[in-house]
């Protein structure tokens, strides 16, 4: 963003990260409230040609890109950043067509640097208690005002914001408050995808495989007596 701007646009598919399937929540994703904030347009394709055309894109770099990281030796997080613009490089030589039309289509980003983590981050909305107290993740948080009136603020609106760090601010509005942890630190576990679950699970599986259902043998005193007939079987209808 800060090297080349924002986009005017930007073309997705219609996952749940880009936009909400149902119509009575009017609250926008983290990803179209981000957007919003930063002036860019969404546009969700609709038809199965638009859905292909942006698909391919991530089929390729999905597939190609695991595959050369892993040639390259990398395993951890820095060393791809650092290594990534060198990929890009050979990606685009190759793969990279001339537009029809040569304006660049990005909009310069005119903000800091500190807003632009502020709007990526994630914001989860909250109400302020009459005590000026916000409970989020099990923990309260009390605005502290300094000794100023702080009246209303009362039942007011606000944004929790959680960066990538963990760190976590108090917004209403353009202000960011200043704020108290009343509660202890408590371990909360972080959220993990599918795949991180779904490996976990065989995990667990793979060490404690679970017990086969045990079922008699054909010697077994429950098999040497015919199941007894339902009842009413073999009796004649009364006239």
């Amino acid at each position: 963003m800060t090297a080349y701007g924002c986009p005017a646009a930007l073309y997705s598919d219609r996952h749940g990260i880009f936009t909400k399937h149902d119509p009575e929540d009017a609250e926008p994703t983290q990803f179209q409230r981000a957007t919003a904030r930063l002036g860019i347009a969404t546009i969700q394709a609709l038809t199965p040609q638009a859905k292909g055309r942006v698909e391919r894109l991530f089929q390729t770099l999905q597939d190609r890109l695991v595959k050369a990281m892993r040639l390259a030796g990398i395993a951890d997080i820095d060393t791809a950043n650092a290594w990534l613009p060198e990929y890009l490089a050979a990606h685009n030589a190759r793969f990279a067509l001339t537009p029809l039309d040569p304006q660049d289509a990005h909009r310069p980003y005119e903000g800091d640097t500190a807003e632009l983590k502020r709007i990526c981050a994630l914001h989860h909305a909250r109400t302020l208690s009459k005590d000026l107290v916000v409970s989020f993740r099990r923990q309260r948080y009390i605005v502290q005002t300094h000794g100023a009136p702080r009246y209303a603020l009362r039942g007011k609106k606000i944004d929790v914001v959680v960066y990538a760090d963990g760190r976590i601010e108090l917004v209403a509005g353009e202000a960011v408050l200043p704020y108290k942890v009343f509660d202890p630190a408590q371990d909360i576990p972080l959220p993990v995808d599918d795949k991180t679950l779904n490996a976990q699970v065989d995990a667990v599986l793979k060490e404690h495989p679970p017990k086969e259902k045990w079922r008699p043998g054909p010697d077994h005193p429950w098999r040497r007596y015919p199941a007894a007939p339902p009842s009413g079987a073999g009796q004649l209808a009364s006239p």
